[in-house]
């Protein structure tokens, strides 16, 4: 009843006709999870849930069975994105509960997926044409999956047909997992002599087909999978083209509006050229959506615009995004070269100039900021972006041109991917790529521009799983406040400090006194290995998936060592010059460590066979509190996305040095840009599966941990001490699989375990 902001009613197995009931809304109109106001449409699925047309309120709203607040579900204050509505009418849900929309004032119907919300049919704006409607009210499919719509005011019933071939990717989505990494090395594949100097598009189709635009002799080359020769070269009348994309048919379309001022296709079927486009530039980019619409990306007139290929009309191109003058603001764009449109029809520029990547929304001029500058959410810094490409999750990989790398985000944020190692001609390098594209088995294809070449990077097959626990934990996770003693001095020695929890629960300890590691399985009480080896006084160690530890030797003998699992032998992995205070292995196999002597920490890549190769990662090996110093480093910790946390000791701070950058942030400790605790003397930290701090406090003698509330003392809060509530001078800690913290209590010369409460949060995970 919209005029009653209500919905009532009756069980048809009653014979009393004044049976109604109300089913949703108060009766007075309002925007509360009880309240409706004019609505239309309604749904009720087998379970008996109540589905409402909220047109007023541009929602739908879930009535589940038996509730009178109702949950939205869609459209305007929904908890999760979804989509604008302007008054929705009418509403239908499929086989698998996905929620299919007539949204009356916007002349369109909406459907969702498992991509989330995107326009059907009426997409292209209000009118009478046959690809549009004006103010459709209510719909229906019938059992072929037909929509048949009553199109209101042009006083008329439309059916629109569902598409036996719905629209198959030409290209690979891969789905990753959390950590996925690639070879740093790349393989190149195509030289200067095959695809000419300075190439910039490359495309490779869903059966690996390899497309490559060779801009010396304007022509396509094409390698068919797994082939090492070119299987194909492809002749036309276009001239130096900037891109080029494919569709599943296998047609080719290419940008040819340099000289030519046009977008030019090539027939597969018949191995002819015809214009589809005209432009008056050239197009960075080009992309072909799921609705036969080509996009062109405009660099030097700071636009994207479109065309519907299914138009007859070759004047019938539009604006997608941009106003044609440059610009930083929303609607603006400045030299834009990659795009990319979902399945939703939501595009995506990269927007060069500006250093940053814009995302239009179906049918918006202003543009949402994902990454870059500007950018809402901290997200990653960009220096002229170029190329673009969704995953499967709708994950940002991103082709960083001036910064010559591909970066790629995740569930952990932004992180290199290749070309990490700074600019140049070595297999691990980039210089000025430009686009890329991935296979099927989600390898990274890469136009090495100022290399000229095209560079391959495969995909791990076993991609990174982290060797240590990252458990994720609510804001009021609890420990038992008393440890208990897992391991004294007869078997740690004296003032032990570096401690490792593997992900199996194996329990590693250096035993300074005896230049010992000792090894406890999981569950076990007295150690279940002891190994021996040639070094001395050891401060730190860190374990990788394979078994294999890292031992600080370089008090003395000036290196790190490296225990082989498999051949239980030692080898040297670096060159150092002081001990180091603390290890760690970051997810590309780069060994980092943390020499508190020289005020600096670090970095070498395990990769390479050069043990000259050490390179600093953060510090400038003068001390100092400037934000690209340090004051003796101690713990160091570094994330997926290769972010380095430095405990600055003698500073009393937490530094992080994010990917790339030689100046620190403070996170934690004096100076902080933000409040957060006094630290004195932290020699320790580990980041948990939410990227929330947790320190080893060690002239405070305990462990904070910080969560959304901020931080707190965690263990160790009763002050120093050698009762079992007390730390002395902690050095280092480690979390096991279950949430329960192990502590080198240095002073008191033991090992001390504080039990995780897993009712103070209910059940957590570990991160794999």
């Amino acid at each position: 009843m919209s005029a009653h902001h209500q919905v009532v009613k009756r069980s048809l197995n009653d014979a009393v006709m004044s049976s109604n009931l109300v089913a949703a809304g108060t009766g007075i109109e309002g925007s509360d999870s009880n309240q409706l106001k004019n609505p239309l449409g309604i749904f009720v699925d087998v379970n008996l849930d109540l589905y409402v047309a909220d047109c007023q309120n541009h929602r739908v709203q879930l009535f589940q069975l038996g509730e009178s607040n109702a949950i939205t579900v869609a459209g305007y204050t929904s908890l999760n994105p979804t989509i604008t509505l302007a008054c929705p009418s009418g509403i239908i849900l499929d086989a698998e509960k996905y929620l299919f929309i007539v949204n009356y004032f916007n002349h369109r119907i909406f459907g969702s997926s498992l991509n989330g919300f995107r326009c059907l049919v009426g997409c292209y704006g209000m009118g009478s044409q046959s690809n549009q409607l004006r103010n459709p009210f209510s719909f229906s499919f019938d059992h072929f999956g037909n929509i048949f719509v009553t199109d209101q005011d042009n006083s008329r019933i439309q059916k629109f047909f569902l598409l036996k071939d719905s629209f198959a990717l030409s290209f690979n989505q891969p789905k990753f997992g959390p950590t996925p990494i690639w070879d740093s090395n790349g393989i190149t594949i195509a030289n200067q002599s095959i695809v000419g100097s300075n190439p910039k598009a490359i495309f490779v189709s869903t059966n690996n087909t390899i497309y490559v635009a060779n801009r010396d002799d304007n022509t396509v080359v094409m390698w068919q999978e797994e082939s090492i020769d070119r299987t194909k070269i492809i002749r036309g009348n276009f001239t130096r083209p900037w891109s080029l994309f494919v569709t599943s048919n296998g047609d080719i379309y290419i940008g040819d509006g340099e000289k030519n001022g046009r977008v030019q296709k090539w027939i597969a079927e018949t191995n002819i050229f015809v214009t589809v486009m005209n432009v008056d530039s050239s197009c960075y980019g080009l992309f072909v959506d799921i609705n036969d619409t080509l996009y062109c990306s405009m660099y030097n007139h700071h636009q994207v615009t479109k065309r519907s290929l299914n138009d007859s009309l070759m004047t019938s191109t539009r604006v997608a995004g941009g106003t044609g003058i440059n610009g930083s603001a929303s609607n603006q764009l400045f030299n834009p070269t990659g795009i990319f449109v979902d399945v939703n029809l939501d595009l995506y520029v990269a927007d060069c100039s500006n250093d940053r990547v814009q995302l239009f929304q179906l049918g918006k001029s202003n543009a949402i900021t994902v990454a870059g500058n500007t950018s809402l959410n901290s997200t990653i810094t960009l220096f002229c972006p170029s190329g673009i490409i969704l995953d499967a999750e709708k994950y940002l990989f991103i082709v960083d041109n001036n910064n010559h790398r591909i970066v790629g985000s995740s569930l952990n944020g932004f992180r290199c991917l290749v070309g990490c190692y700074g600019m140049g001609s070595q297999s691990n390098q980039l210089k000025k790529p430009f686009s890329f594209s991935f296979d099927r088995s989600g390898n990274i294809f890469v136009t090495d521009q100022d290399n000229h070449r095209i560079q391959k990077f495969l995909l791990m097959k076993d991609s990174f799983a982290l060797s240590f626990n990252r458990p994720k934990f609510c804001s009021t996770a609890t420990w038992n406040s008393n440890g208990i003693t897992f391991a004294n001095q007869s078997i740690v020695g004296e003032y032990p400090v570096s401690i490792f929890v593997n992900a199996n629960n194996t329990i590693y300890v250096a035993n300074r006194d005896s230049n010992t590691i000792v090894m406890w399985q999981e569950k076990s009480v007295n150690p279940t290995k002891i190994i021996s080896g040639n070094f001395k006084g050891p401060a730190s160690l860190f374990v990788t998936s394979n078994g294999d530890i890292y031992i600080d030797d370089g008090y003395e003998d000036g290196r790190v060592q490296r225990w082989i699992a498999a051949t239980k032998t030692f080898v040297t992995v670096m060159n150092v010059n002081s001990f180091c205070t603390g290890l760690f292995v970051d997810i590309n196999n780069t060994l980092y460590c943390s020499m508190s002597d020289y005020h600096r920490v670090v970095k070498r890549s395990l990769n390479d066979s050069l043990m000259t190769s050490t390179r600093v990662a953060g510090g400038t090996g003068i001390s100092g509190s400037a934000s690209n110093q340090l004051n003796s480093p101690v713990g160091i910790f570094v994330d997926v996305n290769l972010d380095l946390y430095v405990v600055d000791y003698d500073n009393e701070r937490v530094q992080l040095f994010q990917s790339g950058e030689s100046n620190g942030i403070t996170v934690a400790g004096r100076a902080s840009l933000n409040p957060t605790i006094t630290l004195n003397y932290p020699t320790g930290i580990i980041l948990d599966a939410e990227k929330y701090l947790f320190i080893v406090d060690n002239n405070n003698h305990r462990i904070v941990g910080s969560s959304l509330n901020g931080f707190r003392c965690l263990v160790g809060c009763y002050g120093e001490g050698s009762q079992s509530n007390q730390l002395s001078g902690p050095f280092s800690f480690s979390f096991d699989r279950s949430g329960n913290m192990f502590v080198t209590d240095q002073e008191n010369h033991r090992i001390q375990k504080f039990q995780y409460y897993e009712e103070s949060c209910g059940k957590f995970r570990i991160i794999e």
